[in-house]
Formats: C-alpha cells, sequence, structure tokens
C-alpha cells in the first residue's frame, strides 16, 4: 500500500510542480492568438470550455491503453508502477503536453505537420503513412473489442454491436465537435471515474493486501520472464498509462478547440496524469485480486492472457451484477471515446494532407468512408495480431514525436534535455523490441538485439543532431 499511496502522491505532485516548469519552457502565452478563433469554422475550430475539453482529451486518449495494458503489465510485477510514475511523469507528460502546445503555437497543426516543420518534409511523409494506419487500426482495435464485451454481456450478435459501434463512430466523426463528442464526453468520463474509484474501495474494504515494491520484487516477475524481458517488453505493453504516441495524434483536435494556452497544462498534462494514476489503480487491483503478482500469472495464462477474462472476473467477484454491469460500462465506453477520436483524427490527418476543406459534409465523407471500409475490414482479422501491431507502431510514434519536439527546443534555445533522454529512450524501446520479439519481430537473441539497437539508436541520434544543425530558426519557435 506504501508503493501504491507513494506513486499516486508522486503522480499528483508532478502537476503542480513539473507542469508549471514545461509551461515555461514552452512559452505558454495567455495573449497569443488560438485557432479556435483564428480559424474558426464551426465544424474542427471553435471555442470550447476547458473543463469539457479535459474529459474530450482524457477519453480521447483513455481507451483500453490504461486498463488493459496496466493488467498485463503487472505480470512484470510492482516494477509496472515505477514505469508507469515516471513514465508517464517525465516522458508521457511532456509528450503530450508539447504536442498539445506545439500545435497551439502552429495554428492547430496536426501531427505530421508538426513532424515534417522539425524533423524534414520525408519523414512528415512517412509519419503521414504511419499515423494513417496507426488511426484506423486504432478505430478497428476499439471497434472489434468493444463488439466483443457487449456481446459477452448481453448475447446479442457480434455483428450487430460493430454495426451499432460503427454508426456512432460515423456520426461522431463527421458532426461537430460541439454536437455528440461535447456533450457525451463528460457523462462517459464520470463512468469511467465511478468505474475504477468503485473497484478501489472494495479492494481497501474487502482488505486484499496491495503488493509493495521490495528488494525481493524488484526483479522481472513474469511467468516468461525468460522470453519477455522488462526492457523492452513492458515499456511496449504498458503504453497509454505511461507514453502513447497516439496522444499526439489527439492533441490537435483539442488544441484547435482551446480558448486560451492558459489551460493548456490542466488539459493535456492533467489529462495524461490522469490516465497514470487510472492505470496504477488497474494494475495495482489486478495484483492485489489475484493473490500477488504469481497468482495473477497462473491466472493469466491458464485464461490466455486475457485482459476482458481478468476484468470480469474482479468485476463479478467483487461488486456483483450491479459492478459487473458497471464495469463492462466503463470497460465498453472507454475504448469508444478512442476509437471515434482516432477515425476524426484520421479524416483531419487525411485533410491536411488533400487540402480538402472540412466544413462541408460532402468533403468529409469524401474523406471518412473509405477509412471506416478500411477499419470494417480489419475487424475480420485476429484481433490480438492488430494489437500487437498496433502497440508497437505506437511507441514509434511517439519515439518521433519526442525527437520532433527535440527539435523544437534546440532552435528556441531552450532546455532540450528533458525531450532528448525520453527519446533516445523510446527509439532504443521500440528498436529492441521489433529485433527479439518473436510474435511480431525477428526473433533475436537478447545480446545482439542490443548490439543493434545501441547501433541504431546512435545512428539516429547522429543523423538527428546532423540535420537540425542545418536548419535555421524557423519563425514560429522564436
Amino acid at each position: 500500500m506504501i508503493t501504491f499511496f507513494a506513486c499516486i502522491s508522486l503522480l499528483i505532485a508532478s502537476y503542480f510542480i513539473y507542469s508549471r516548469y514545461l509551461a515555461r519552457v514552452f512559452k505558454v502565452n495567455t495573449d497569443a492568438p488560438i485557432p479556435a478563433i483564428t480559424k474558426y469554422d464551426s465544424v474542427d475550430y471553435l471555442p470550447l470550455p476547458a473543463w469539457r475539453l479535459f474529459l474530450i482529451q482524457f477519453l480521447n486518449i483513455a481507451g483500453l491503453g490504461p486498463i488493459f495494458g496496466a493488467i498485463l503489465g503487472a505480470m512484470f510485477g510492482p516494477v509496472a508502477f515505477l514505469w508507469i510514475t515516471f513514465g508517464a511523469i517525465f516522458i508521457g507528460t511532456v509528450h503530450d503536453f508539447a504536442s498539445g502546445m506545439l500545435s497551439l503555437h502552429n495554428q492547430g497543426e496536426g501531427y505530421p505537420e508538426m513532424i515534417g516543420r522539425f524533423l524534414g518534409s520525408k519523414m512528415k511523409f512517412i509519419v503521414r503513412i504511419m499515423s494513417l494506419v496507426l488511426m484506423v487500426m486504432v478505430g478497428a482495435v476499439f471497434l472489434a473489442g468493444p463488439a466483443g464485451l457487449l456481446t459477452d454481456a448481453t448475447g446479442l450478435d457480434y455483428n450487430w454491436w460493430v454495426l451499432i459501434i460503427i454508426v456512432y463512430y460515423i456520426l461522431a466523426t463527421l458532426m461537430p465537435i460541439d454536437k455528440i463528442i461535447g456533450p457525451l464526453y463528460p457523462v462517459f468520463g464520470a463512468a469511467i471515474l465511478l468505474m475504477t474509484i468503485s473497484l478501489l474501495v472494495v479492494i481497501f474494504a474487502s482488505g486484499y493486501q496491495m503488493v509493495e515494491l521490495t528488494s525481493e520484487t524488484f526483479r522481472n516477475m513474469h511467468l516468461n520472464s525468460e522470453s519477455t524481458p522488462i526492457f523492452p517488453m513492458m515499456f511496449i505493453t504498458i503504453a497509454c498509462g505511461a507514453i502513447s504516441g497516439f496522444h499526439a495524434t489527439q492533441s490537435p483536435i483539442v488544441a484547435r478547440c482551446l480558448k486560451n494556452q492558459r489551460y493548456a497544462r490542466p488539459v493535456f498534462f492533467g489529462a495524461m496524469i490522469t490516465e497514470a494514476i487510472i492505470a496504477m489503480i488497474w494494475a495495482a487491483i489486478a495484483m492485489a485480486f489475484f493473490g500477488g503478482v504469481e497468482g495473477l500469472n497462473s491466472a493469466l495464462d491458464a485464461n490466455s492472457n486475457s485482459a476482458p477474462w481478468a476484468i470480469n472476473q474482479m468485476a463479478d467477484t467483487m461488486l456483483g451484477k450491479y459492478g459487473f454491469l458497471l464495469i463492462i460500462l466503463g470497460v465498453v465506453i472507454a475504448p469508444i471515446t478512442t476509437g471515434d477520436t482516432a477515425f476524426r483524427s484520421a479524416r483531419l490527418i487525411a485533410a491536411d494532407f488533400t487540402g480538402l476543406g472540412q466544413k462541408k459534409i460532402k468533403n468529409r465523407l469524401i474523406i471518412s468512408l473509405p477509412l471506416f471500409a478500411i477499419g470494417f475490414g480489419l475487424t475480420l482479422f485476429d484481433f490480438d495480431v492488430i494489437w500487437r501491431y498496433f502497440a508497437w507502431i505506437n511507441q514509434l510514434l511517439a519515439a518521433i514525436m519526442l525527437w520532433a519536439v527535440t527539435g523544437y527546443l534546440i532552435r528556441a534555445k531552450v532546455n532540450y534535455w528533458i525531450t532528448l533522454i525520453p527519446a533516445i529512450f523510446m527509439t532504443a524501446v521500440t528498436t529492441n523490441y521489433i529485433l527479439i520479439s518473436r510474435e511480431l519481430g525477428f526473433g533475436m537473441s537478447t545480446t545482439p538485439g542490443l548490439i543493434i539497437t545501441a547501433i541504431v539508436t546512435i545512428a539516429v541520434m547522429l543523423i538527428f543532431f546532423n540535420y537540425t544543425k542545418k536548419q535555421t530558426l524557423c519563425p514560429q519557435t522564436k
């Protein structure tokens, strides 16, 4: 319990301390013109209240990741608490806050345009393709996942739930942001928070024992520790609760609706910290409910490492039928509210790429319908395969965003170490994962994988600094 509360306290304290420092580094200017006004179109660019935007950002980024990822990450033991805590504070929040501020500084630019501004046109083209692929994959994953959960809970045919969810996605993607997403997200946000808090209260009231981080548990406790090393596997498994490239694709959606830059800190930094706290709670609950890390590993191993199964067990046992419905509601809402904005973000990225204005509904349909068709097609494939590819691409895009922000900070002549170190780390994580992963990558053994990882990471650093050295200071970064 000491470890859990210490980590929660650090996460909360970071909002009051570190976020203020980041606000100075990224030059928050309360008098600066904002895209919600300068580019107002009543669809994607329009001012909304900060509290509503916080919930939109929170629900955009809090899909299945901080729940499923935290449960599977808990299989490594309480070292997962350290990654969630320090990963969120020093990598995730910086990534999310920076992507939001860069978008604000550059009239609501989307993720690929921000990358191109600081890493060049070739990288922008690559990222456009990667981010579009990621958005459609997210939409597909968060279409198939909720449909499967709802099928298990209600008995209604899976295809009907897919159809119902995709109709909602189409409406949420095409309609102005204040028509569907704006009104519904406060209700959805309350459901997710109520779900998480209810489980936490029951855990404490029922006498379950929290797993502590000690000299004995400060190790890889995963059942398959030899084939599943902490580096890089845990840093890929627990993504959204610590750092996620998907978040940078969502920040511009909210940046286009902020009324003032002063709200960037509570919206972008605050949403990431909230998500990390939720991930901490789910990781702690999973370890406690199954009687410790060994019990959690055994239970998941016997049930195909199924996080949905674990959630069902916890909900049904601790909260009964009412609680079960509450958990299902929360676990279904979380991915749906990420899936709808994934498709919306894909539409905006494609619109930036094609130059097709989005004020007219016809133009939105021209771009969106092919994206929905591809997303639906992906639901016909194995969910686990799509999820694995999503996890790797997601963290790779986070590394690229961190390099772009480092380029911005270098040109702005401020402290760039706050993103350089995370960029190097995430580059090493994603490189090593693709090298040693047997399911997704080349299946290399540990030693050659680490050697090649070091070589690739150093090469990326040299290329980055060589490119940055040649660039002149951009007017937007002054």
